[in-house]
């Protein structure tokens, strides 16, 4: 999903705001937005002298994506593609243990654990994990699993403050990372049965504001950003996400594969239809451009108010295109020049999936009349957004109809649909080795 909307004007001014620093709602996914001193949030716009009222990205020195010199598809063509991934119970296991347990995810917002001993947990594809905040502001992540008769330890699904956690069948003890510290009873067990054990560790990393875990654990896991690559990392990065905050997050229990739905955001040949996208905004898909950067994605769509100026070298498509990233296995950010979606469907068996998508804004002061004005239409975008979402989930309740249609077969794929082709590819390779 690619949404059409009307363009954007930066916010600005010629004077600097009252400036803006964030609190957490440790055990709320909103956050609160307090009026402190910083100017982490303003930055020089190239035209002029104004100072903008928030971030806005711009391409600077990165590579072209949309323009005369940038090639806009790969040479793939047009293809058939086997239905039976999104409901083979055997294949969603080789996926849950040879992809989903060896790529990075997304956990939650960085911003949800500030405070040492302030945890949240994630719980997908029969995994149950918890990330700790530790006192040297580093995070640890273990699976939230006793390693005594099997239960979780930790019952609430987020909480501050944290010192131990106590498993609440037996009262088996862990500090913050896992280790085992004390278990009652001790000498009725052997010895060497629980000495210098733990739960199960994790890899744990933040980029962007995120919390990425992987469950191949810290001396498997790639390194995050090697798995991120450095054309997402770079151009994504210019969004700078880490200086957002987490507006809202919606979930929906959704009952299709959640390939299915990543699929939904590997095309945008369905904007039209399914989304009732006006003519310009059709016509503007015409000209995007997609990029295939190791395991990932790259997709940019010119504003239909920029087309004109895409004959230029200097086309510069974060201020002037919506910019989509694809992140393998399931994560999407799609990115407004103002605010930000991510989209991330976690699956919870081979035809069920848990659908989350995440608001993220930039942070100001809502007294300051300029700052009112962006996130009021930032707001009003975000309505218009929810409703887009709503119109996939439509689909994914005519796919639930046919998913196990004796029918349902094959899919025939456009030229300009080869992501999902290359997705499945890919994913096939991973669930082989």
């Amino acid at each position: 999903m690619i949404v059409p909307e009307a363009s954007y004007t930066p916010w600005s001014r010629t004077t600097l705001p009252e400036n803006v620093t964030l609190l957490c709602w440790h055990n709320s996914l909103r956050m609160a937005v307090a009026v402190v001193a910083t100017r982490a949030f303003l930055v020089e716009i190239e035209q002029g002298n104004e100072v903008a009222v928030v971030h806005i990205p711009v391409r600077g020195e990165l590579p072209a994506r949309l323009g005369p010199s940038v090639k806009a598809l790969p040479e793939y063509g047009p293809s058939i593609m086997d239905a039976s991934v999104y409901r083979d119970p055997t294949r969603f296991e080789l996926e849950r243990e040879r992809v989903l347990g060896r790529h990075w995810m997304l956990a939650g917002r960085s911003e949800q654990v500030q405070g040492s001993g302030d945890w949240i947990t994630y719980e997908g594809h029969d995994e149950c994990i918890v990330v700790v905040r530790q006192a040297d502001g580093s995070l640890s992540a273990f699976h939230n699993v006793c390693r005594h008769r099997g239960p979780a330890i930790v019952a609430e699904k987020t909480g501050c403050g944290a010192r131990r956690f106590s498993c609440p069948y037996h009262g088996w003890v862990y500090d913050t990372k896992g280790k085992l510290v004390g278990i009652p009873e001790r000498e009725d067990f052997g010895t060497d049965h629980v000495t210098d054990i733990g739960a199960i560790p994790v890899a744990v990393g933040e980029w962007g504001g995120w919390i990425w875990i992987n469950l191949a654990g810290p001396d498997k896991a790639v390194p995050l950003l090697e798995s991120i690559g450095p054309d997402i990392s770079n151009d994504l990065g210019a969004f700078k996400m880490e200086d957002m905050i987490l507006h809202d997050v919606i979930e929906w229990d959704v009952p299709i594969n959640y390939k299915a739905i990543i699929d939904g955001f590997n095309e945008i040949y369905h904007v039209t239809e399914l989304h009732h996208s006006p003519p310009e905004f059709t016509k503007a898909t015409r000209f995007a451009s997609f990029h295939v950067t190791g395991d990932n994605f790259m997709c940019f769509v010119p504003r239909p108010v920029s087309l004109e100026e895409l004959s230029s070298e200097t086309y510069d498509h974060h201020r002037n295109s919506i910019c989509h990233y694809v992140v393998f296995p399931n994560t999407v950010f799609n990115c407004n020049p103002e605010h930000i979606q991510v989209f991330q469907p976690i699956p919870l068996s081979v035809d069920r999936t848990k659908f989350l998508c995440w608001e993220l804004i930039y942070p100001g002061d809502l007294n300051d009349p300029e700052y009112a004005s962006y996130y009021k239409k930032t707001m009003a975008h975000w309505e218009v957004l929810k409703g887009v979402v709503g119109e996939d989930i439509s689909i994914y309740d005519q796919m639930t109809r046919t998913k196990k249609s004796s029918a349902f077969n094959e899919q025939i794929l456009s030229e300009r649909e080869f992501k999902i082709a290359m997705y499945h590819e890919n994913m096939d390779r991973k669930i082989r080795d």
